[in-house]
């Protein structure tokens, strides 16, 4: 593991266990590894609640809420997607904050409006989500860690403010 990854995962945690509060996540193009960075830590039972890897539409609707209209006209790798990502995962899980994040980690599927390596990074709390959308260059493996990365240094910036 990345240990700029394992820095932002500690330091995450100790902000959310001095505050009492958890976090969740809903992963596609990362097929969980933002859930396996938090868990690399000893001790993040107490602030990671767990995660959904809703790699595929039907689990993105089945799972967090995603509405098949939103899917239809935006596709899954789309800023709305991940907010409504967000919103069913903060609603199931339960928890004060959520990431969620949907990309193209290829080395196919992009398209050239959404080309491999274009990720939505989101973040939320209780009445606020922040997405973004990036472009990650490298192969899939890098994309994937860039992600991480990316979603970690978005949490952390709201839970430092």
């Amino acid at each position: 593991m990345n240990n700029k990854i394992l820095q932002y995962v500690e330091k995450l945690g100790n902000l959310l266990k001095a505050r009492h509060e958890t976090v969740a996540t809903a992963e596609s193009c990362t097929g969980g590894g933002i859930a396996a960075a938090m868990t690399e830590v000893a001790g993040s039972s107490e602030w990671f609640m767990g995660g959904f890897v809703t790699y595929s539409n039907k689990w993105k609707m089945q799972r967090l809420g995603v509405s098949g209209d939103t899917l239809a006209q935006f596709g899954a790798v789309s800023q709305q997607t991940v907010t409504e990502m967000l919103s069913g995962l903060l609603k199931v899980g339960g928890t004060d904050y959520g990431v969620a994040v949907s990309g193209i980690a290829g080395p196919g599927g992009g398209t050239p409006d959404k080309p491999v390596g274009t990720v939505y990074v989101g973040v939320a709390g209780k009445d606020w989500n922040e997405v973004q959308r990036c472009h990650f260059d490298g192969d899939r493996s890098a994309v994937r860690e860039s992600t991480i990365l990316k979603s970690l240094e978005m949490l952390l910036a709201h839970l430092e403010k």
